[in-house]
C-alpha cells in the first residue's frame, strides 16, 4: 500500500493504492513511498480534473465491503461529468430502497474518482463524507458545472 498526494483546489488529496488498484481518496493526504506508475497516473488524472482537462476518471479501482457497496460504486462512477442522479434513481437500477444507496454513498473510499458529489437527495443535496462536507460537494458540481441545478 503506498500513496500519493496531489494539492488541488478542494485541498490536498491523498490516493491510496493497494495490489495495483486505486483503494482509498483521502483529504489531507501525503506522499508515501513508494511511488508506483498507477500512483502517478493517479495524480497526473486528479490534476487534469482539477485544471478542467479530464471528464472521466480511467483508473482500476476495488471497493472493499459488500455486493451492494460495490454495485452502488460502479454506477456512481459511471455518471459522466456535468449530470447528477438521485438516490432513487440508482435506488431504483438496483431494486433498493434509496436509504441503503445514501448510506453506501456517504461509505464511498475513493470520493472524486467515484463521484458520489453527482448523487443528489429528491429534495436537495444530500450529503458529503468528503471533507468540507456539502460544501465541497457544491465546490465540485460547480466545477463541473453542473451546479444549474443548485442556484
Amino acid at each position: 500500500m503506498s500513496m500519493i498526494a496531489v494539492e488541488t483546489q478542494f485541498g490536498r488529496l491523498g490516493v491510496e493504492e493497494t495490489d495495483g488498484a486505486i483503494t482509498r481518496l483521502v483529504w489531507n493526504g501525503r506522499n508515501e513511498d513508494p511511488t508506483t506508475p498507477l500512483l502517478q497516473e493517479a495524480a497526473a488524472q486528479l490534476t487534469a480534473y482539477d485544471q478542467g482537462r479530464l471528464d472521466a476518471f480511467d483508473l482500476p479501482y476495488r471497493v472493499g465491503g459488500s455486493e451492494f457497496q460495490r454495485r452502488v460504486c460502479d454506477l456512481m462512477f459511471a455518471i459522466p461529468l456535468g449530470e447528477t442522479r438521485t438516490y432513487g434513481d440508482i435506488a431504483k437500477e438496483l431494486g433498493q430502497p434509496p436509504q441503503p444507496v445514501g448510506q453506501a454513498c456517504g461509505a464511498n473510499p475513493i470520493p472524486v474518482i467515484i463521484p458520489c458529489h453527482r448523487v443528489l437527495s429528491a429534495t436537495g443535496l444530500g450529503g458529503f463524507s468528503g471533507e468540507g462536507g456539502v460544501e465541497t460537494k457544491v465546490a465540485l458540481l460547480r466545477h463541473e458545472r453542473a451546479a444549474g441545478l443548485l442556484i
